[in-house]
């Protein structure tokens, strides 16, 4: 019998699985974190890809906004500013000039408290920190795939625009990271919407750096304006292994060459059952986010394999439309055929659990409360070894299991 453990939220989980069912366990093919992360930051940042440093794009008189990451992200905002300020402040830009924007796209705004812990508290007291607010963007043109880009008016209005944040795998994005942290980060609602629709085009899913919605987010970034980026590349254990700065594609690129190398995993073949944890706060804290587990663990499995989804949600589904439609609809049906009658941020993450669930059961392992998880088609489980043992009464005693502890950013490739 195999014992494993599973994080969930800021504690773990654990699952018993005999030796002979167990297919293999899908985890990233870990890099070490950097000896000195300070010290491979400041390399990133002396040396950006086909850029200039960013103290010589810059000049004294300009304003500086900053777009970094939300809660829901794991970058080390608090890590990565304080070189990345210095290196403004070397260019002339005093830190009155300075303003950092968190790029929460359609997420809630952080709290005071939240915007300390996420930037440090000495760069909290240095520079101006201020959330996104989708009611105060202006248009600034129209990609060639018909998405309307409006973006917050202090970012337009910035002479220098600076996007910090982490190069993971994305569900429909391709990665993260890069102009990313303009759209959806600090664009208006209907913009996000049009952008995230290209979802339902082919090539949108993870692992596709020429997905159709990060080409339109990155025409959208250069639209802009985007002068820089520092963007970071985390292991397991959310410590740096590689920083990338400089031009918005050069360096993104040379960061998913990182991404690919760890997170990309050949799987040994498919299994019935895959057991996927989101890998733990923030990956879990609500369904919003904890669904790219499931995504990838549909990589894992047969055409009619289950999959164990083992994610906190403290704060359940994480968006107001995705809970209505679950609320409205009767079955996984109903949803899909009304994004397909009409696109809607939010209900697009209802019809994308209501798409797999046609073909899959998902047991739920959460602290969602059992209605809830009900009404989202989740078979709700009182622990992931409920889970497995009724999942392994439907598919057999010769069942094969896949899990993937880190199942957010780890993409099973066959």
């Amino acid at each position: 019998m195999s014992r494993l453990t599973l994080r969930y939220g800021r504690s773990e989980v654990g699952v018993n699985i005999p030796r002979e069912n167990l297919l293999q366990i899908v985890e990233p093919n870990e890099l070490l974190g950097a000896k000195d992360e300070i010290a491979e930051i400041g390399e990133a940042l002396t040396n950006p890809i086909n850029s200039k440093r960013l103290s010589e794009l810059v000049r004294d008189g300009q304003k500086v906004v900053i777009a970094v990451s939300d809660i829901t992200r794991p970058t080390p905002s608090h890590k990565l500013l304080p070189p990345l300020l210095q290196e403004l402040n070397d260019g002339g830009i005093p830190d009155e000039d300075i303003t950092i924007v968190f790029a929460t796209g359609l997420h809630r705004g952080l709290t005071e408290g939240e915007m300390k812990q996420q930037v440090g508290l000495d760069v909290h007291n240095r520079v101006k920190c201020t959330n996104h607010d989708v009611d105060d963007c202006t248009y600034i043109g129209t990609t060639g795939r018909g998405a309307k880009v409006s973006v917050l008016r202090a970012v337009v209005n910035a002479d220098i625009v600076v996007c910090v944040g982490t190069i993971e795998l994305h569900y429909f994005a391709g990665y993260s990271g890069g102009a990313k942290s303009i759209l959806p980060g600090v664009s208006s609602g209907e913009t996000i919407e049009m952008n995230h629709k290209l979802m339902l085009l082919p090539g949108a899913s993870s692992g596709k750096v020429d997905s159709p919605v990060r080409a339109d987010m990155e025409e959208a970034g250069a639209m802009l304006g985007v002068d820089f980026i520092l963007n970071v590349v985390l292991n397991a254990k959310k410590e740096i292994v590689k920083a990338f700065a400089g031009d918005m594609i050069g360096a993104h690129r040379a960061g998913v060459v990182y991404v690919d190398k760890m997170y990309k995993v050949p799987v040994k073949g498919k299994a019935d059952i895959a057991i996927a944890s989101s890998g733990g706060a923030p990956k879990d804290l609500n369904m919003y986010q904890a669904y790219k587990a499931l995504d990838n663990a549909t990589h894992a499995i047969t055409e009619k394999g289950s999959i164990i989804l083992v994610a906190e949600c403290a704060e359940g589904l994480g968006n107001e439309t995705f809970e209505r439609w679950v609320n409205e609809a009767k079955s996984p049906g109903d949803v899909i055929r009304r994004i397909k009658q009409r696109f809607v941020l939010g209900g697009h993450m209802a019809a994308q659990i209501a798409r797999i669930v046609e073909k899959h059961d998902i047991y739920l392992v959460s602290a969602m409360p059992e209605e809830l998880a009900k009404k989202t088609f989740f078979i709700p489980a009182k622990d992931a070894q409920d889970a497995l043992t009724r999942a392994m009464e439907k598919h057999g005693k010769d069942v094969k299991v896949i899990v993937m502890p880190y199942g957010n950013s780890t993409l099973p490739i066959t």
